[in-house]
């Protein structure tokens, strides 16, 4: 007569249950730490993260942090993606009710500012701070930052393209000449606000971006 264990192949009692168990703990120990992480890197850097430094403020000791990201670079990885899920929840996904084109890309320079403004991230935007660490740093990380911001700016782009194919801006409008420069601006009032403790940077960002795309022909009613 076969026992339960020879039965199922697995001893009484055990039913993967457990196994799901840990998965979750770590799943909710891993989050903790890189919602720590990105906070902390977006005011000192990814390169001023340590092991033990997060183990100090996170609920996790320094070697289950080694155990969940196996090295410093693999944590700055892992701390990349985070911050990419934030931003895009904090600034795409708010974004997505208005209409493709150029109410999107009002409504994308809308959410950028409060996202900014609000300090999702301690430090200003994440992104700003570790790709000034990372431009000259050839590597997997760096590579992860530049891909970041590429699918932003090419997010944007897409939009303003969009826009020019609606007729909502003029024929001949460079789509990615266009992202960019609104991409400078947001970043500016960023940088602005940061060193001078200044929210009017916003307020001149938001201007500038409207008379950007009105010059490209947009009407000033959508832009309100």
């Amino acid at each position: 007569m076969a026992t339960p264990e020879t039965a199922t192949g697995k001893r009484p009692g055990t039913d993967g249950s457990a196994t799901d168990l840990r998965r979750a703990r770590g799943d909710r120990t891993r989050r903790a730490v890189l919602d720590q992480a990105v906070q902390d890197a977006s005011v000192h850097g990814l390169d001023a993260l340590s092991l033990g430094g997060l183990a100090a403020t996170a609920p996790v000791n320094k070697s289950a942090i080694a155990g969940l990201f196996g090295s410093k670079e693999g944590l700055q990885l892992a701390v990349v993606a985070r911050a990419r899920e934030i931003y895009t929840d904090a600034v795409v996904v708010p974004a997505r009710p208005a209409g493709r084109g150029l109410a999107r890309v009002w409504a994308l320079v809308g959410r950028w500012i409060d996202y900014s403004r609000r300090r999702v991230f301690r430090g200003g935007c994440f992104f700003r701070t570790v790709e000034i660490e990372f431009d000259m740093r050839p590597g997997p990380v760096r590579d992860a930052v530049a891909e970041a911001q590429a699918d932003w700016e090419g997010y944007l782009a897409h939009q303003v393209e969009i826009a020019v194919g609606a007729g909502e801006l003029s024929a001949g409008t460079d789509p990615e000449q266009v992202a960019f420069e609104v991409n400078a601006l947001l970043s500016a009032a960023n940088d602005r606000s940061l060193l001078f403790d200044d929210e009017r940077a916003y307020g001149y960002a938001v201007a500038a971006v409207r008379t950007l795309l009105e010059s490209r022909g947009a009407d000033p009613a959508t832009l309100r």
